[in-house]
């Protein structure tokens, strides 16, 4: 009997584990070289550390303000368009609403488009449209956390859909016949069973609104900018400063890193959801 080499898998996952990830520590080694290093002959293996960069990214109080606009804008974000998502996928899945099949192929039209479509209609709602007297949208974190809805919720809908699907209607019916309201229902029944894709959505929509960088540099100026936009003010006439650039970008993975390894037990259980029905 012809037995499998068990020694391929494990150069294959090495393979792909290496490719991916050079990229990552490839950017640790710029972040950690001091400026004169940048342009010498690449070297792979660190010899030593240049740890200023991190120092002057940590210090400055401008970026540290980019960072929990970052945060808030972030985390805000994905917790309104997860609670959204979910209470609208409860609606269109539990209720027999006309077109609601049209309903979620027009939720994700929204998100096909891109965003650059969205830049001037955006700008003009901001800055002319939500303006009562002094205050504005415009440069505001409220105003950026309701723009990214406009993109995440679409994306939460459709992921939130096969979770809430999958919990069979049966229990909605005994809970009703017990006497429990539909808030009930849906707190203490279809919301501990719909956690797994309640936590995928979330990660996946934060992670987002982290990374997006087309509409904060467009539509924040300084008291919303957001740390990806920052990374532009080292871009200058006089040079580049690579160094800090990269130390800025290592940074921005820390956050992110932290959240998906809170809820990694639930990423896989959330995706496959409801995907087999019996």
């Amino acid at each position: 009997m012809k037995t499998k080499n068990p020694w391929l898998p494990v150069l294959l996952w090495t393979l792909i584990s290496f490719v991916t990830l050079f990229p990552i520590y490839w950017l640790f080694v710029i972040s950690v070289k001091q400026p004169f290093d940048l342009f010498s002959t690449p070297d792979v293996i660190l010899r030593s550390f240049f740890w200023k960069n991190y120092q002057d990214v940590l210090t400055n109080p401008t970026l540290r303000g980019y960072m929990l606009n970052s945060l808030i804008i972030s985390s805000g974000n994905a917790l309104l368009v997860t609670t959204l998502g979910f209470l609208a996928c409860y609606a269109l899945t539990r209720f027999d609403l006309a077109g609601k099949e049209s309903i979620f192929f027009w939720t994700i039209t929204n998100r096909m488009a891109p965003p650059a479509v969205f830049l001037l209609p955006l700008f003009l709602l901001l800055t002319q449209v939500y303006k009562i007297g002094d205050f504005s949208l415009a440069d505001s974190k409220l105003g950026m956390i309701l723009v990214y809805c406009s993109f995440n919720l679409p994306f939460a809908i459709w992921t939130l859909r096969p979770t809430v699907e999958g919990i069979p209607k049966e229990l909605d019916e005994a809970a009703y016949m017990d006497g429990a309201s539909p808030w009930t229902v849906l707190y203490d029944i279809i919301f501990p069973l719909a956690r797994p894709g309640l936590a995928v959505t979330l990660i996946l929509t934060w992670v987002f609104a982290w990374n997006e960088y087309l509409l904060a540099a467009t539509l924040t100026n300084f008291h919303a900018r957001t740390l990806t936009t920052g990374l532009s003010e080292y871009v200058t006439t006089t040079g580049t400063a690579w160094g800090i650039m990269a130390a800025i970008s290592m940074l921005t993975l820390v956050p992110a890193l932290i959240v998906f390894s809170v809820v990694q037990r639930h990423i896989v259980a959330g995706l496959t959801f409801g995907a087999v029905k019996g």
